[in-house]
């Protein structure tokens, strides 16, 4: 049963605003979240893998404390499929990720379809496609590329665009939007 109140809208579009200023201020956020202490703050990441078929749901920040273990597993979750190999994800894109999903509201997880890639594996991809950067910010754990079958790329573009976090590449012909943590910036149609 869903229930709309006045009560319940405002509450969730006050916290969408705040999970968008908190992921710009993410750089500085850490030193500051001691006043948050015991407000019930949580950040929680959806995610699927056509490739792999995992799945994964999971709160992974709470009360400005990230979870060990939980972000331990939101890791191998990102991890460069054809290679096996992993990397400490800059927790930065999760967080921009969790809160263009959260602005969002979908009833459905983000499809993961790059986290962590390799330099074998960015090469490889860079052999086939002039869109893959020399340098991408997925071989450094700051970048992912996901895919919501009941949003568009422009509304999740958009959402990540609010945020005001990094990268936001809109990629309209496959399908997919890129979010990273690096400088503001979008590109795409």
């Amino acid at each position: 049963m869903t229930v709309n109140s006045s009560t319940s809208m405002s509450r969730r579009g006050l916290l969408g605003a705040f999970a968008a200023t908190a992921v710009t201020a993410a750089p500085t956020f850490a030193n500051a979240a001691g006043f948050l202490r015991g407000a019930g703050d949580i950040r929680r990441i959806k995610m699927y893998s056509g490739r792999t078929g995992e799945r994964i749901d999971m709160i992974y920040w709470i009360e400005g404390d990230y979870i060990k273990d939980a972000v331990k597993e939101v890791n191998y979750f990102m991890r460069d499929w054809r290679t096996n190999d992993t990397v400490t994800m800059d927790l930065r894109t999760v967080d921009i990720m969790a809160a263009a999903h959260n602005l969002m509201d979908p009833n459905e997880p983000y499809m993961l379809l790059s986290g962590y890639r390799s330099p074998k594996t960015n090469a490889m991809l860079r052999a086939r496609s002039s869109g893959v950067a020399k340098n991408s910010l997925h071989m450094r754990g700051q970048a992912a590329d996901l895919r919501l079958n009941s949003r568009s790329v422009s509304q999740m573009a958009k959402a990540a665009a609010v945020c005001r976090g990094g990268g936001v590449g809109r990629y309209s012909g496959s399908n997919f939007v890129h979010m990273d943590c690096g400088t503001v910036r979008t590109w795409g149609r």
